[in-house]
């Protein structure tokens, strides 16, 4: 396979973005390194194919074969590979399309309408302003006469039609034609090839969910539907390979497909650009539809279909020491194909108190590839405790705790949400305590609204209500004074340098006692501007060695790179499946080793901090950043962003979990409040990001730039100390998102912006700059100096603890394989 752009290609089977200039193409030729890493390379057309979701094969339409195939669709060329802003703008030597995919696995396409195709896009390239937040959501379709379709339909077996859809950073999905919903010229073409075919295949190019009840209109006419998660440089390869047969579909969805947008529980409380209540609570997702609206979904939580059939045999289900234990036999049942399976357990549990999902995900586990008659044994556990749910109104007599209240919990076991049948249950035989806690970041009382719980009615059944959602009853100046650091006593410049401190011969506090008050107000900002000169061409930022006084005392600069989708930088770099993608494989043991490969080509393009993985839920549909992130249920999240983690860090280089936290719109992103109780908080928003820290230790986290409950994150004292450091027991170094907002503290007035920020620990501005009414500048603010001098203004000892978690940071960067340090 060519590792370099082939443009001259009639199958255009390594063209560049199609919303690319030619300006823009003629500078990436001449980068002189596009060679990429063909173990990542192949490892990342695995991840995607593995990712890809099989939603409908009718009369064992697929695999493709020996068929004949004719193929509509102009995104058949121009491919979407990745969603829109800095988790997708990677600079990649190739990026393979449908055809040529098509063709390199074997499928016989029809080559005069392929021509066709080839000529109209040639000519009609997709293109847009160039402003961001402005990039297309779909590309117009090639009209198409009858007898064109007709005459392809006497060449060819199977029709196979291919529609694409993109969102980004600052590029919501919208509820309109050529976005969440099919154009008339989509609808039209559907309508002509599955008149004339009798059998049509149907690819979803996308990194949203977007809508699909026209499916419904079609019937078997649509035979067999892909739900192709935008997979990256190889993910059209890695379609076709599916298609083919080549690779075996084993995708499952992490988000519900309900039958129309106003299903969605968020539906009516998305988009506002000021403020968005969290009304549905901890009824997210399938949690809100097997509750209260089975009937509304089309295709559930965890489902997804393969080429060969699986039988599952309970070995036994054990519970011991509060651990359920479950064997589990998948036999492959099929004659034809291998195939692997995805096996979940969910846990229900009884009315009480606090409202309850009817199902609740508990384990997964994904099988090896198993030959038809192969069997694998499957071992999945889960703490009983995983299952207590947080009090944060006291009515179940213990406000701020994690409970199981009485009464029986089902476990239910499957490869779906929805085709999971009960096997075995656990007794809670009175209400019991699992952890005691203290009110964090909750509902503030001068913005009360009500959110949904459970009720019943004359029949039992599961309906909705509504109560006050619980307000905030705690002073958080108290917290905040009670929890200052002390001050390690200056002792000026000792002439340790930071290699003593990682050699032994000095100790870290020894190091800081060291610095000035200027030098610690510079480790708490990153070097003033993206495309710092201090790391490699294109990068985000510094941070940590910005000044020479430092760099002289051994404090390294430390480069950030955007992710998640590839090294955002000057040079070439791979573009990997995205987010969603990742997490439908339901595969952590290859999503961490792709990101292994990743980490090491992190060092040899000189990224020290990789800007990933994305962590915040798919609340909503419409979100133009779910393609970045992995799922509307946050033990997914965790447990695949805990792989990304591991894999990057097992390079010495860091991961850095993003955005910390409820980021869950793109529309004014930077001054829009989530207002979500702290229950829902807890178990669902910040479930995914607690679940990463404790398996996967992340060096570096970013806050995300949104209000969560009248606070910025960047100044969320509640966020960042009290839960994530002190509850959750994170050591390591948070930044802020670029740029942050202007503020003051409530509770300590001398404290304003930077100084502000510090006392929340978070460590970093980045990239260091400051935004003014006129946009981002390039220099720092004094805020922190000044706050240093006023009467409960900022302490030393605070800049210190910032510092430490700062130069922690520097330390736990290894060197590189050829001996220089990681961090340049």
């Amino acid at each position: 396979m060519p590792l370099t752009p082939d443009l001259e290609s009639g199958d255009r089977s390594h063209s560049l973005s199609p919303v690319e200039s030619v300006a823009q193409i003629s500078v990436i030729l001449q980068d002189t390194d596009p060679t990429l890493d063909p173990e990542l390379a192949s490892l990342a057309r695995q991840a995607a194919a593995e990712g890809i979701v099989l939603l409908r094969n009718e009369r064992e339409t697929l695999p493709l074969g020996l068929q004949s195939v004719a193929v509509f669709g102009r995104v058949q060329y121009d491919w979407f590979t990745v969603g829109y802003g800095s988790g997708g703008d990677v600079k990649v030597p190739y990026v393979w399309n449908l055809i040529a995919g098509l063709r390199d696995a074997g499928i016989a396409v029809d080559g005069e309408l392929a021509g066709v195709y080839q000529e109209w896009c040639a000519q009609n390239r997709p293109s847009h302003s160039g402003t961001w937040g402005t990039w297309p959501h779909h590309f117009p379709e090639m009209p198409l006469e009858d007898g064109v379709v007709k005459a392809a339909a006497l060449r060819t077996d199977i029709a196979l039609i291919v529609i694409g859809r993109a969102a980004g950073e600052a590029r919501e999905s919208l509820r309109e034609p050529g976005s969440f919903l099919l154009t008339d010229d989509e609808r039209h073409l559907l309508d002509q090839v599955t008149t004339s075919f009798e059998r049509t295949v149907v690819v979803i190019d996308a990194g949203n969910v977007m809508d699909l009840s026209w499916l419904s209109d079609y019937g078997e006419r649509i035979s067999a539907v892909l739900y192709a998660w935008q997979g990256g440089m190889e993910g059209a390869r890695a379609v076709a390979g599916v298609l083919a047969g080549e690779l075996m579909p084993s995708g499952k969805l992490t988000d519900t497909i309900a039958f129309s947008y106003e299903d969605y529980p968020s539906s009516a409380n998305f988009g506002d650009p000021d403020v968005s209540h969290y009304a549905e609570d901890v009824f997210v997702g399938y949690r809100y539809f097997e509750t209260f609206a089975p009937e509304r979904v089309q295709f559930g939580f965890g489902f997804g279909l393969g080429y060969t059939t699986f039988a599952l045999e309970i070995e036994k289900t054990v519970i011991d020491s509060d651990t359920l234990i479950a064997v589990v036999n998948v036999s492959n049942t099929g004659t034809q194909h291998s195939g692997k399976e995805v096996v979940q357990i969910y846990v229900g549990a009884p009315d009480g108190a606090l409202s309850q999902p009817a199902r609740r995900l508990a384990a997964y586990a994904k099988t090896p590839e198993l030959a038809p008659g192969e069997k694998a044994r499957v071992e999945m556990s889960f703490a009983l405790t995983d299952f207590a749910s947080f009090d944060d109104s006291g009515v179940t007599g213990h406000r701020s705790a994690y409970v199981l209240e009485p009464g029986t919990y089902p476990v239910f076991l499957g490869t779906d949400v929805r085709s999971a049948v009960e096997i075995t249950a656990f007794e809670v035989s009175e209400l019991r305590i699992v952890q005691k806690l203290r009110e964090t970041a909750a509902v503030k009382a001068e913005t009360p609204f009500d959110r949904m719980v459970l009720a019943r009615d004359a029949e039992g059944r599961a309906v909705v209500a509504w109560e006050p959602a619980p307000t905030a009853s705690v002073a958080r100046a108290e917290r905040v004074r009670a929890g200052l650091p002390e001050e390690v006593s200056p002792t000026g410049d000792q002439g340790i340098v930071l290699d003593d401190v990682a050699a032994g011969r000095a100790t870290l506090d020894s190091f800081i006692a060291q610095l000035s008050d200027v030098e610690l107000a510079a480790i708490a900002h990153g070097d003033i501007t993206m495309h710092s000169p201090l790391g490699v061409p294109g990068n985000a930022g510094v941070l940590g060695g910005v000044t020479e006084s430092l760099r002289a005392k051994g404090v390294r600069p430390v480069t950030t790179t955007d992710g998640p989708s590839g090294i955002r930088i000057g040079a070439y770099a791979s573009l990997l499946p995205s987010g969603t993608a990742l997490a439908s494989s339901w595969n952590t043991s290859l999503v961490e080793e792709l990101a292994a490969l990743h980490g090491q080509e992190m060092v040899h393009k000189g990224s020290d901090v990789l800007l990933s993985p994305g962590m915040n839920l798919h609340r909503d549909p419409l979100c133009g950043r779910n393609f970045e992130y992995f799922s509307e249920d946050p033990l997914v999240t965790g447990r695949t962003g805990a792989a990304v983690v591991r894999g990057v860090q097992s390079a010495g280089v860091s991961a850095c979990p993003k955005h910390f936290a409820v980021n869950n719109q793109e529309t004014n992103r930077t001054r829009h409040d989530a207002r979500v109780s702290e229950r829902a908080l807890r178990e669902l928003y910040l479930r995914g990001f607690e679940i990463c820290v404790r398996e996967a230790n992340p060096k570096t986290i970013m806050t995300s730039y949104n209000k969560v409950n009248g606070v910025w994150a960047h100044y969320h004292y509640d966020l960042v100390t009290s839960l994530l450091r002190e509850e959750w027991g994170y050591e390591g170094c948070v930044i802020t998102d670029w740029w942050m907002e202007d503020d003051v503290d409530p509770d300590f007035p001398a404290l304003t912006n930077n100084a502000f920020r510090v006392r929340a620990q978070v460590d970093v501005l980045m990239p260091g700059g400051v935004k003014t009414e006129s946009g981002p500048q390039d220099y720092a603010d004094d805020t922190i100096l000044t706050s240093l001098q006023q009467a409960e203004g900022l302490t030393r000892g605070e800049l210190q603890r910032g510092a430490r978690n700062v130069l922690g940071l520097v330390l736990a960067l290894t060197p590189t394989i050829d001996g220089r340090s990681s961090s340049r």
